[in-house]
C-alpha cells in the first residue's frame, strides 16, 4: 500500500492531445456529440440570459431517477463526475482507501484536502480483493469499470467491501459502455453505497460537463451540503435530461455493443504484434510496451496520441492505454513500425 501525495495525480490524457492528432489518448466516444442532441441544446440558447430554472432541474432529476429505478431524492446531478471525486473530503472521511490502479482524481481531491488516504494496489490481474483493504478505512473508491485498466468487477466483489461505517464509493463513468450494464450498482438502494457516473464520454460532452451521482438521500446532502447556488448550468441539466431517456439509453446500449465489437478487433490488431493486452471490458485498452516513453514520442511524431500510464498508482513505464476507436489499424501498424 502507498499513500504519497503525488503530482501525478493532476494528469489526464487529454494533456498528451494537440489539433489535428489522431487522438486514443482520451476516451470520448466520438468527435462531437449525435446531432439531435447538438439540436436540443441549441434550442436552449435563448434561454441563457435567465438563470437555470427549478422547473429544468426537477425534469433532469426525474429523468436520472427514472432511467435507474430510484427515488428523485437518490439522485444529485454534477457538473461531471469529477465533481463528485472534488466533494469526497465533505464526507468527512477519518481514512479512505483508493482500489489501484484507478482514475487518480479522488487522489488530488483527498490530498488537496489533507484527508488521510491509502492505495489498495491490485497486482494483474487486477481482480478486486476486498480483505485487502484496511479494516479502519470509513470511505472506499474503486473504479467500475476500472479506468485504466478496463477491468469489471462484478456486484458481490464491489459489495464485500461494505462495512459498517464505511461508504463505497463507486466510479461508474464508463459503465455505460457496456452492453447491458453488468456490475453496475446504479439501481440498488443501498444506505453506504454511491454510484458515481458520467455522461460525457458516451454523448461527447466532456466540454460541458455533466454527470450525477446516486445514493442514500443523506449521504448525498453530505456531499453536495457546500455547493454554490446554480451548481449547474441550463445546457448542462438540459443534456442531462435529454440523456437519460429511454430512448437515449436503447442508443447509448446499440453504440456499446458496436463499440465492444471493435474492441475485439482492436485487442486482436494489437496481440497480432506481440503486445500483452490486459483483459478488460472498457472502451479503452491497457497494454504493454518495452519502452512506454519511446513509442509515445514514436507515435507523437506520426501525429498519434495515446495514455501515459506510469501517472498511474500500481503501473509503471511499460504500459499505454488507447480509446477503442474505428481507426485502431492505425495505431496499431504505427507501433509495428517500433516494434520491428
Amino acid at each position: 500500500m502507498v499513500s504519497p501525495s503525488r503530482a501525478a495525480a493532476r494528469y489526464h490524457g487529454d494533456q498528451a492531445v494537440v489539433p489535428g492528432m489522431l487522438d486514443f489518448a482520451v476516451n470520448v466516444r466520438a468527435d462531437e456529440p449525435p446531432s439531435w442532441l447538438v439540436d436540443r441544446l441549441a434550442a436552449r440558447l435563448s434561454d441563457l440570459a435567465r438563470y437555470p430554472s427549478a422547473a429544468d432541474a426537477q425534469r433532469a432529476l426525474d429523468a436520472v431517477a427514472a432511467r435507474h429505478g430510484r427515488a428523485v431524492d437518490e439522485v444529485v446531478l454534477l457538473a461531471g463526475a469529477a465533481e463528485g471525486f472534488a466533494r469526497l473530503a465533505d464526507l468527512q472521511p477519518r481514512r479512505a482507501a483508493l482500489i489501484a490502479p484507478s482514475f487518480t482524481e479522488p487522489e488530488a481531491a483527498l490530498a488537496a484536502a489533507g484527508v488521510p488516504f491509502v492505495h489498495v494496489v491490485l497486482e494483474a490481474p487486477y481482480t478486486l480483493t476486498p480483505d485487502a483493504v484496511p479494516g479502519d478505512a470509513d470511505l472506499v473508491v474503486l473504479g467500475n469499470p476500472t479506468n485504466p485498466t478496463g477491468v469489471l468487477h462484478t456486484r458481490e466483489q464491489v459489495l464485500a467491501l461494505r462495512r459498517p461505517g464505511r461508504i463505497v464509493v463507486v466510479d461508474e463513468a464508463f459503465a455505460d459502455a457496456i452492453p447491458g450494464e453488468p456490475g453496475s450498482l446504479a439501481d440498488q438502494a443501498l444506505p453506504n453505497v454511491v454510484v458515481l457516473r458520467s455522461l460525457t464520454k458516451t454523448w461527447a460532452l466532456a466540454g460541458l460537463r455533466v454527470g450525477y451521482a446516486l445514493g442514500a438521500p443523506d449521504v448525498l446532502a453530505r456531499l453536495t451540503a457546500r455547493r454554490a447556488h446554480w451548481p449547474l448550468g441550463t445546457l448542462q441539466l438540459e443534456a442531462i435530461a435529454a440523456c437519460s431517456t429511454p430512448e437515449a439509453v436503447a442508443e447509448a446500449d446499440r453504440a456499446a455493443r458496436r463499440l465492444t465489437e471493435v474492441r475485439a478487433e482492436m485487442v486482436a490488431g494489437l496481440t497480432s504484434i506481440g503486445l500483452h493486452v490486459v483483459t478488460g471490458s472498457a472502451p479503452f485498452v491497457l497494454f504493454c510496451v518495452p519502452d512506454a516513453e519511446l513509442m509515445r514520442k514514436h507515435l507523437d511524431r506520426r501525429g498519434i496520441a495515446v495514455r501515459r500510464c506510469d501517472t498511474f498508482v500500481g503501473l509503471d513505464g511499460q504500459f499505454l492505454r488507447a480509446a477503442v476507436r474505428p481507426e485502431w489499424p492505425v495505431l496499431v501498424e504505427a507501433m509495428a513500425e517500433v516494434l520491428r
